[in-house]
């Protein structure tokens, strides 16, 4: 599938901010599910963007700028190619020993009941990773009822499943530690989803995982928001322990007041033949 995408970020600063220092996971990188045709990022204030990988292999762009600022605008954009793999990521560059995937983090810590019923559903499929996973994950979205994505700080596991709804990241962050609690590698995946519905609030920044099965499969990704292995409708963007190192932006500002709009679209490119006149 051939999808573009814009994604632009604005900050205003009811007191004109001295300076920003941000940085910026907005550049997705090719893999076997995609090649990127394009890509750019640019900022309204005047600076450098040189890209950097980071330790998971993302691409980073870290900036600064003075102030004072009034307001201050990032914006992505580019065009993505993507394939059908049924979820199997290969192509990626894989900097760090699987053991870092088993770390617990704030954002992916395991109570005593998600432990319990994460042994519970790897005990009914009979040990089979790829068929708990699954199971897993078909669990963790009848657990949470989906909750409008929003700017707003992602919840730990044991708070979204308490109020029983989440954000794509609450429930990939679900994911993710329930996976760690049997021992199988998992990790977060921030991206873009293009839903074909019109309107659909689907269509946008998404979040999912990825879990490592070995053998052939290795990483294979799994989206608990759609209960379903992303497709060619999911561009990959970034991965991390949690959100906070796989957010498309990570802002310092001291501009007081602040607030942030976010717009991004991803709509699919439709190639015109030609036809000949009759």
């Amino acid at each position: 599938m051939r999808l573009q995408i814009a994604h632009e970020v604005t900050f205003h600063f009811d007191t004109p901010a001295l300076y920003a220092v941000q940085i910026l996971r907005m550049m997705p990188r090719g893999s076997s599910q995609q090649f990127i045709n394009d890509w750019r990022i640019d900022v309204s204030a005047d600076c450098r963007l040189s890209p950097v990988e980071d330790p998971f292999g993302n691409w980073t762009h870290t900036f600064s700028v003075d102030g004072p600022l009034d307001s201050l605008t990032i914006s992505a954009s580019g065009e993505v190619m993507t394939e059908e793999t049924n979820g199997v990521i290969r192509g990626t560059p894989e900097r760090l020993p699987l053991a870092v995937y088993l770390r617990e983090t704030a954002l992916t810590a395991v109570d005593a009941d998600l432990a319990a019923k994460a042994a519970d559903i790897m005990a009914e499929c009979g040990s089979e990773p790829i068929t708990a996973l699954h199971a897993l994950m078909g669990w963790v979205s009848e657990a949470l009822a989906p909750a409008p994505e929003t700017l707003a700080p992602a919840a730990s596991p044991a708070k979204a499943l308490s109020r029983k709804e989440g954000t794509s990241t609450d429930r990939a962050h679900v994911f993710v530690a329930a996976a760690r609690a049997v021992g199988i590698p998992a990790r977060y995946v921030s991206g873009y989803l293009y839903s074909p519905e019109p309107g659909s609030v689907a269509n946008g920044v998404h979040a999912w995982a990825e879990a490592y099965l070995g053998g052939q499969l290795g990483w294979v990704g799994f989206d608990p928001s759609l209960n379903l292995c992303p497709t060619d409708n999911h561009v990959r963007v970034a991965v991390a322990l949690d959100v906070i190192n796989a957010s498309p932006i990570r802002a310092n500002n001291t501009g007081l007041g602040e607030t942030r709009a976010c717009k991004v679209t991803v709509d699919e490119v439709v190639s015109h033949r030609h036809q000949p006149a009759a």
